[in-house]
């Protein structure tokens, strides 16, 4: 019986009678993955390899100092965490700003490990890229149109 009521209660939390708060929860997901891959990437020097390429390209403007870029990059994730109390409440525009996001992190998530494979090394942030690949995918299964009939 213990294990009915948890399947009723997962079956609850994920239902697609409940797409706002699915969707929520794989926001909060995604914003999860990008906490840990900036983590990551701090701890595994991305910067030392970001500056010289950027330089390299001709745009100075781009290069970081490590202070400023962590503040920044916390700066994000605060601010899509503060987004997500629209996301919870269904507003209109969230599933714009959801699609922005999904892109956004698959694009970080794939380049990591193409560079990575392109280098024959795993670069800075390739190691929770997979997670930032899940959880945008997660997020993106929630924002197809919810039917009749596939209920």
């Amino acid at each position: 019986m213990a294990g009915m009521k948890l399947l009723e209660i997962k079956n609850h939390l994920f239902s697609s009678v409940y797409p706002e708060r699915r969707r929520f929860i794989a926001w909060l997901l995604l914003c999860a993955a990008l906490a840990a891959h900036i983590g990551e990437e701090a701890a595994t020097g991305f910067l030392e390899l970001w500056n010289p390429e950027v330089a390299s390209l001709g745009f100075p403007a781009l290069r970081f100092h490590f202070p400023v870029w962590i503040t920044l990059l916390a700066l994000a994730v605060a601010g899509l965490l503060i987004l997500s109390y629209w996301v919870r409440r269904g507003t209109w525009w969230t599933p714009a700003a959801a699609y922005i996001f999904i892109l956004l992190m698959l694009s970080n998530g794939i380049a990591h490990l193409a560079f990575s494979f392109h280098r024959r090394e795993m670069m800075p942030g390739a190691y929770t890229s997979p997670l930032l690949i899940a959880a945008s995918i997660f997020l993106w299964t929630t924002l197809r149109p919810i039917t009749a009939d596939s209920s």
